[in-house]
């Protein structure tokens, strides 16, 4: 431990003693040009010839750089680090010189230097601002040349605001070497940036040919998602490392920093349109209101509750099985909104006597029912679990809302509810089921559900898997070449699923549009060549990443579903549709729930309770 503290010292000291000599070098040199910029701005104003004149004020050369380097340093000329220079310097040299100017002809004036040229003191103040800004950018130039350190290559794709913005930052840091930049603007074509040329995108197969870049990144924020994805498309067969930068939304102050680069999201893939939002018609069943929020901590929850206290609901209880999971969400919201009326709540939609008192006590108007266990192959070897949240929990949480007249209930669906072929499908279908039965016996309370497929982003998504195993160099594991699935984003999804909401009269199933279904093996193929890295086969035996199929989950299915029927309804808007699925009578249902609960060993029914 000693030695390495030794080390680290010396380290430490090294570094000082090399700040602190190019501190000396940088003081020496400008001691140097601040009287030959003196001499030459005299020398310029006379002619070429000297004035005898003049041999008496010698002193004034000398002088010069005593008053003027105490200025420098006073405005932080020498703290700036000679490799991380950028056009800031200028303005600190113009300060600098500016004042050293301004106290020149204070002392010319005050001993009454009559025969010093004045206006030799003009062309000092240009000669002075050149040799010593000069000297500066000259030395960062001379420095990032020997640089020892080996950059990434990059080429920007954008020379708008945000590229110039991004390309200064990276040419200021130690890890990225801007090469060159693309534009769509045949305008820009030619022209240069920082030293760095503006290139037909046509060009750049020759630009990664003659150069050895390792990264593109596009940096258009304010581009739409369809532009974006045809970009990308465009580029991916270059099998080329793509970065981004986020939309012009999510940047702070429209300002880019090398921090805001980031990886190509599943998003930007899919490049999906925007959904038409109605904030107004969103808040009719939210504001003023105390909303419930099941599985409040979960991927779709958690949504719900960011974008329900956008809204200005009354209170909202949040219900959440993990802890951790209650916590990140009440600590982002709380983060973001300090008067937020939260109500956290940790605890299962089975525990029936909590539930009691949450309804007993928050009054409660509209419920976004989330919780439910959703993963298929743990579902498949769990179905007692799975049944006992999904189906019972649901039942619980419809009965509550019927007894203390809730004004509406969403259960959150899936595409697995539709023919399903596994145990988690089931118990959907069956909670979707309830939910179209109890509908019957309600005279006040609308029930409604809302089914759609994948989102991405989720805990168990497909994506995060491939990124991982591509970080780690694969193989990455797709189930079967044919295998296909509808995606969405979480925020699409859950706006979605508020706008249905207000369109409920009772009893409907209501079904996003969630575009094309993907091939999960394209996307995995897609997700590794935009990381740069080619696909290893019987083709490619020298490739980077392996693509294994692993075969089929239990209760998997190769293509999903969101339709029972064949003739859904649409709705006022375009992204969701309408269905009226068949179901069991309520008391029918109750009957058949209740004898399988009879012939399992979980639970045992002891009698019905009924208000009619």
């Amino acid at each position: 431990m000693h030695i390495l503290n030794k080390i680290i010292n010396n380290l430490k000291q090294k570094s000082n003693t090399l700040k602190s000599t190019n501190i000396q070098i940088l003081l020496l040199i400008d001691c140097i040009l601040l009287p030959l910029a003196l001499y030459t701005s005299v020398l310029l104003r006379l002619g070429g010839t000297w004035d005898p004149k003049l041999n008496h004020y010698y002193w004034l050369f000398i002088i010069l750089p005593i008053i003027t380097i105490p200025v420098f340093i006073y405005t932080g000329l020498y703290r700036a680090v000679i490799r991380y220079i950028d056009d800031k310097v200028v303005i600190i040299v113009l300060k600098g010189v500016s004042i050293s100017v301004l106290c020149l002809i204070i002392i010319i004036y005050i001993f009454g230097i009559y025969a010093f040229p004045k206006s030799s003191i003009i062309i000092f103040w240009v000669f002075a601002l050149a040799y010593i800004g000069g000297t500066r950018l000259i030395l960062r130039g001379i420095v990032k040349r020997f640089d020892p350190i080996k950059k990434t290559n990059v080429i920007i794709y954008g020379a708008g605001s945000a590229g110039i913005q991004i390309c200064i930052a990276l040419q200021n840091g130690r890890e990225y070497n801007p090469i060159g930049f693309i534009d769509d603007d045949k305008n820009k074509w030619g022209n240069m940036i920082r030293g760095i040329y503006i290139h037909n995108p046509r060009k750049i197969h020759k630009l990664l040919l003659e150069n050895e870049v390792n990264q593109i990144i596009i940096a258009m924020p304010s581009i739409s998602n369809e532009r974006r994805n045809q970009i990308i498309a465009m580029l991916e067969p270059l099998s080329i490392h793509i970065t981004t930068l986020p939309s012009i939304n999510d940047l702070i102050n429209n300002e880019v920093s090398i921090k805001d680069i980031k990886e190509i999201d599943i998003e930007d893939l899919l490049g999906r349109a925007t959904i038409d939002v109605n904030t107004d018609f969103m808040r009719n069943n939210i504001e003023n209101k105390n909303i419930l929020i099941t599985g409040a901590g979960g991927s779709i929850g958690s949504e719900l509750v960011r974008q329900i206290i956008k809204l200005n609901p009354q209170k909202i209880i949040l219900l959440e099985i993990s802890e951790f999971s209650l916590y990140n969400i009440t600590r982002t919201i709380k983060l973001h909104y300090e008067n937020a009326q939260l109500v956290d709540i940790l605890g299962s939609i089975t525990d029936t006597s909590l539930l009691e008192r949450i309804f007993e006590r928050y009054n409660i108007h509209t419920i976004f029912h989330a919780a439910a266990y959703k993963h298929v192959p743990i579902v498949e070897f769990n179905p007692i679990a799975g049944i006992k949240n999904n189906i019972i929990g649901t039942l619980n949480v419809a009965q509550f809302a019927l007894k203390y007249n809730v004004n509406t209930m969403v259960l959150i669906s899936t595409d697995k509810a539709v023919r399903p072929t596994n145990i988690m499908g089931c118990t959907k279908r069956i909670a979707e089921m309830i939910l179209q039965a109890i509908q019957t016996k309600s005279k006040h309370t609308v029930f409604t559900m809302v089914r759609f497929g994948n989102v991405l982003g989720s805990s168990g998504s497909v994506v995060p898997l491939f990124r991982e195993q591509i970080k780690y160099k694969g193989p990455v594991t797709v189930t079967h070449p044919d295998i296909t699935r509808y995606f969405m984003t979480i925020p699409e999804a859950v706006q979605l699923v508020i706008q249905a909401s207000n369109m409920a009269n009772g009893g409907e199933v209501f079904v996003l549009d969630m575009g094309k279904p993907i091939k999960i093996l394209d996307l995995a193929i897609r997700m590794i060549h935009l990381s740069g890295l080619s696909i290893r086969d019987e083709n490619e035996p020298n490739g980077d990443i392996e693509i294994k199929f692993s075969g089929l989950r239990p209760g998997e299915k190769l293509y999903e579903e969101l339709l029972i029927g064949d003739n859904p309804e649409t709705t006022q808007h375009q992204r969701i549709m309408k269905a009226r699925d068949a179901f069991l009578e309520y008391e029918q249902l109750i009957i058949q729930i209740c004898i399988a609960l009879q012939n399992g060993r979980e639970y045992n029914p002891i009698g019905f309770i009924d208000d009619d």
